[in-house]
């Protein structure tokens, strides 16, 4: 599979026109109809619905766009490692993050990184930990902070400081707001706004014990802002973690017992990294190391 003709094709997909697209990518338009054919007699699918004065990703085009996507920027990836020359350190970490507090510390070690490489740049992407892995296992991500409980037997990590408090976001005029803390039992009637992870549901499991069963699942998310829109409109409490941010007309609530969990830094084990990603992973090491 050729990655230029992948290239058209997401131009295409992109422009929903090939005559435009064609003078984008500066051939001719019986060429690039020519390309795009080869590609998907290639594939075994139809990519594009066409029409006269459009052409529309087909169910199978919109799949193969994600996958497209994601080999043009390994391949950008691969050419900016390989062409890592002597001198400064350049190049780009991708690290995956989920809302948490260890965030400030990852934060904080980033910030003393590019103190010393200030020519290597940084990519951000928010999830939580099934994207994360997702993301680490198909090469998009070089680094992913992970909540724990997790399996990290295939991945190298550091452990972060920062434990991650549990409770629920809730409105303030709610009876949880009033009486301060949330214990098992507490939320039997509510309705759930929880994280879309099955390991972090068991630990809320077996904090809640003989009442897990009873609980009432509404919705999952990965972003707290989008959850506390939902907690806003009284459709439920979002269990969360306790962060650093204010929602206007809710309150964190945390659990009773106090339940908190750790987060690790992770990275794949047995794998080749760039020459930048190997600066990182000695930095955090070496930083690990001072604080002990």
């Amino acid at each position: 599979m050729d990655l230029r003709v992948i290239g058209y094709f997401l131009t295409v997909a992109r422009e929903e026109n090939v005559t435009k697209s064609a003078q984008l990518l500066h051939i001719s338009q019986p060429t690039l109809s020519r390309q795009l054919m080869q590609l998907e007699e290639e594939l075994g699918v139809k990519l594009f619905k066409r029409s006269k004065h459009s052409v529309l990703l087909t169910s199978e085009g919109m799949l193969f766009r994600r996958r497209a996507q994601e080999l043009i920027n390994l391949a950008d990836k691969a050419k900016s490692e390989l062409t890592q020359q002597d001198g400064d350190l350049t190049g780009e970490i991708a690290i995956g993050c989920g809302e948490l507090l260890s965030m400030d510390e990852l934060s904080g070690i980033l910030a003393e990184f590019s103190e010393i490489h200030p020519l290597v740049r940084f990519h951000i992407h928010s999830g939580y930990n099934n994207d994360i892995k997702e993301w680490l296992e198909d090469g998009t991500l070089d680094f992913g902070l992970l909540i724990e409980p997790v399996d990290i037997g295939k991945y190298d990590f550091v452990r972060m400081e920062k434990k991650e408090q549990w409770g629920a976001l809730v409105r303030t005029d709610s009876p949880f707001a009033e009486s301060g803390v949330i214990r098992p039992g507490d939320l039997v009637g509510t309705p759930l706004i929880t994280v879309r992870d099955d390991q972090v549901h068991n630990a809320l499991g077996n904090w809640s014990g003989r009442y897990a069963s009873q609980m009432t699942p509404l919705a999952t998310y990965n972003l707290l802002y989008n959850a506390a829109t939902l907690v806003r409109q009284n459709m439920g409490a979002a269990v969360c973690i306790r962060l650093n941010c204010k929602y206007d007309g809710l309150c964190f609530v945390p659990f009773e017992p106090k339940l908190e969990l750790s987060s690790v830094l992770a990275w794949k084990d047995r794998q080749s990294f760039s020459v930048t990603s190997n600066a990182f992973i000695q930095f955090l090491k070496n930083s690990k190391n001072e604080l002990q």
